[in-house]
């Protein structure tokens, strides 16, 4: 079962589809004042299609066909206004600049603009959340541990899941339990749908085979790691044993997936490290200018199966310190870093690393020797992340808001490893393209990464 209702996200899209078509209609009969004919719509309909089409990714990179409460709750208005805003730019681009597709007068394309604006605004705020007034099935949760009350409150503050949970069996109380009373008569009196319960907590062992009974009163079962990881895109440490490794993460060859990804870093990388050559010679005079120090720095970093790489930047701080927190260097970021830094200037060297094969575009960013040694005794099968090649951008950078910058921090480093988790045991060609995706608005932000 999905906890996610896909429907309503098809929905969401066909909503979407819907109201840049009308808009489309709506601004030729606000220009010319009259019901456009199909002669007039076709003749916009083409050049506006491929518009839209750019829109939607905007979207889907925004975020807006996402699950997340704090999404849909607290930054729809915000997230809207930023995707339509960026739509703006794209259109006004597109028309002006590709002249195969000139649309006159251009007040027609603003007009779209605005009309889309407003449209899409009241249907994402208000029509969209009509899709969520369903019956929503009732369900107990069977487990223990921060991150089941979290998924919990999750669930039942969004309307957009298909589920509910009704009460919380704690698994270390399983002893104290009353099966028929607490579980059995809430199933036929709450009408239970669905129960979620961490299978691989042995504490439940003994519930196993009452719950096996449910089974023929049509009652349906939901593995709790598998919802966890589809609603929150990670994998929780503290339901994670070796058994679990043993099940999920394989480090057998995919060959086609390995070609598709090394094609995509070997194009991006030389297009992306060609056009940032031109940049070059004004980041070196800045470097140079702001206090004679070296333009470049390399520092050594833990890539595919704990072996060390060396990955090279634009210099941003006084001192090259190689990265070694330890010795405890006197270290500022320069004036000039600051802006190397927000821009992901001093990242571009690196794309020479992606082109050599010691990187990837996308993987769980390599960290420090010195940091490793330190996460390695403090944090559970930390090294589980060196399974894979590194990369630029990963998902633990686009999804974990307070994920540590070359600084130590154990507890965001455990937060940061169930992302890396998810996408070790999740990764494929499409993902990384969603990754890639997404690493774009995050640096369009100047923000993440």
């Amino acid at each position: 079962m999905n906890i996610v209702d896909k429907k309503e996200t098809l929905m969401l899209f066909l909503g979407d589809v819907f109201i840049f078509l009308f808009s489309l209609w709506l601004m030729l009969l606000v220009r010319y004042f009259e019901l456009p004919t199909w002669e007039v719509f076709s003749l916009h309909l083409w050049p506006f299609s491929l518009l839209f089409a750019a829109w939607f990714v905007v979207f889907y990179i925004a975020g807006l066909y996402e699950s997340q409460t704090v999404l849909f709750k607290n930054k729809l208005p915000t997230t809207l206004f930023n995707a339509e805003l960026a739509n703006s730019i794209l259109a006004v681009a597109f028309f002006y600049f590709v002249p195969y597709f000139v649309i006159t007068p251009k007040t027609n394309l603003f007009i779209a603009l605005g009309l889309s604006f407003i449209l899409i605004l009241i249907w994402r705020i208000y029509g969209a959340a009509l899709l969520g007034v369903r019956v929503r099935q009732n369900a107990i949760i069977i487990g223990s541990g921060g991150e089941l009350r979290e998924l919990k409150s999750e669930v039942n503050h969004n309307s957009r899941y298909s589920i509910k949970f009704l009460s919380f069996v704690d698994a270390s109380d399983i002893q104290s339990i009353d099966f028929q009373e607490d579980i059995v008569k809430k199933v036929y009196t709450e009408q239970i749908a669905f129960v979620a319960v961490d299978l691989h907590d042995e504490r439940i062992d003994p519930l196993v085979p009452h719950l096996y009974n449910l089974i023929f009163s049509g009652v349906q079962f939901m593995d709790m790691h598998k919802m966890y990881e589809e609603i929150f895109y990670r994998v929780p440490l503290s339901l994670v044993k070796y058994n679990w490794f043993l099940e999920n993460i394989s480090h057998a060859p995919r060959s086609m997936y390995d070609f598709l990804k090394r094609l995509m870093d070997i194009l991006i990388a030389l297009v992306l490290g060609a056009v940032s050559l031109l940049v070059y010679p004004l980041v070196c005079l800045l470097i140079k200018a702001g206090d004679g120090g070296p333009i470049f720095i390399k520092q050594e970093r833990i890539g595919k199966n704990n072996k060390p790489l060396h990955i090279i930047k634009f210099r941003t701080m006084t001192t090259d310190d190689h990265g070694d927190y330890e010795k405890n260097v006197p270290n500022e970021v320069t004036p000039v870093g600051v802006y190397l830094r927000r821009f992901r200037i001093d990242e571009l060297p690196q794309l020479w690393n992606v082109l050599r094969g010691d990187l990837s575009l996308i993987g769980p960013r390599p960290e420090l020797p010195a940091l490793v040694r330190q996460y390695e005794s403090h944090v559970p099968y930390y090294n589980i992340r060196h399974l894979i090649k590194p990369g630029l951008s990963g998902w633990a950078q686009i999804y974990h808001r307070e994920h540590p910058h070359h600084a130590k921090d154990v507890e965001e480093t455990k937060v940061k490893l169930s992302y890396d988790l998810y996408y070790i045991k999740n990764r494929s060609f499409m993902l990384d393209v969603k990754i890639a995706l997404k690493t774009l608005k995050v640096l369009m932000l100047r923000s993440g990464v």
